[in-house]
């Protein structure tokens, strides 16, 4: 079904709307299964008992925990049979300290056992086991915006026939304009503007420890401003490794800001005396660290336009990189 001129996400690729710095916010990901509609304030409207859907979302406020529902891609309608057994997964995103967990529940009222604040510090809990795959959950809430739905439900069918249980549809994950959205776990990348076969290669290069820089919103770990510093490196530099950067500083001064992006291998390879990194397996990066600092501006970007079909025209706010250089930064300007 084609959408009209006017829908916020044709309005946001007919305006080449940048997708960086534009990934949610959240250190760890719950994910609890929930099969039916969702309303606009999925957590509290949907067949999910409200009590504990309104529990879990006071709890999980920051603790950088972000909460989503998800179900398996197809009908979904008011009759559709109530959810038994459902499956969760905990996600949590740090680079070089990813994990995933598969569990499930009889009742969701045992999530609220669960420690939030430990989760979002990255604590692997004693729920479920180990889940060494790679999801993908799709937004298809279109009761959220319309975009999602339309653009999302058809992808998020598609996928599922190839990659199973690998595919869920899920709840608002932010930036309705960029519909279809979609993010990675454990690695919490999230994407926009899909197609099935873009999506394809998403699930084929996280599973081998790859990521994809087109089209990339951002690590939901990071602020804003870290999202756009770590892929304008990647661009920079070609890097893909999944966990081969990390964002270890942030200097801002109004409307201006840098971070520093790092080059994550000497964490993981052994450091020799000369200060370089160890090769115990003959393929392990070498050499000192690298770091750069990318300076950046928060830009208010003409004309209005609709960040999602149910909300006014507005004029966002985005952050751009301006420039990249290695070593110590000069002082931030004013």
């Amino acid at each position: 079904m084609e959408l009209p001129a006017t829908s916020c996400s044709v309005l946001s690729a007919t305006l080449a709307e940048p997708l960086a710095g534009t990934a949610a916010a959240a250190r760890t990901w719950m994910c609890i299964e929930q099969s039916g509609p969702y309303g606009p304030d999925a957590l509290r409207e949907s067949h999910l008992d409200h009590e504990i859907g309104t529990e879990l979302v006071r709890r999980a406020g920051g603790t950088g925990v972000r909460l989503q529902l998800i179900r398996r891609p197809g009908r979904h309608a008011d009759e559709h049979p109530p959810t038994v057994r459902r499956q969760v997964f905990l996600a949590h995103t740090r680079p070089g300290a990813t994990w995933l967990v598969h569990g499930r529940v009889d009742d969701p009222r045992e999530l609220l056992d669960l420690d939030l604040d430990a989760l979002g510090s990255g604590v692997r809990p004693s729920f479920g086991r180990l889940d060494d795959r790679t999801l993908l959950l799709v937004c298809t809430n279109g009761r959220r915006d319309v975009c999602c739905a339309l653009r999302g439900r058809p992808i998020a069918a598609d996928l599922a026939t190839r990659h199973g249980e690998q595919v869920w549809e899920t709840t608002h994950t932010g930036g309705h304009r960029f519909a279809p959205t979609a993010v990675v776990l454990p690695s919490g990348y999230l994407y926009g503007r899909l197609d099935a076969g873009f999506a394809d290669r998403l699930l084929t290069g996280s599973g081998s420890g790859q990521m994809v820089t087109e089209r990339c919103r951002g690590r939901s770990t990071w602020s804003p401003a870290g999202q756009v510093a770590e892929l304008a490196v990647r661009a920079l530099t070609g890097e893909t490794g999944t966990d081969a950067l990390v964002i270890d500083d942030e200097l801002v001064d109004g409307a201006d800001w840098r971070v520093r992006v790092r080059d994550s291998a000497p964490d993981r390879v052994p450091a020799t005396e000369d200060g370089g990194a160890a090769d115990p397996i003959g393929n392990a990066p070498s050499g000192p660290a690298r770091a750069w600092w990318v300076s950046g501006r928060v830009e208010t970007p003409e004309p209005e336009r609709r960040t999602s079909c149910a909300k006014a025209p507005v004029i966002p706010t985005v952050n751009l990189a301006t420039g990249i250089s290695e070593g110590v930064p000069s002082p931030l300007p004013g």
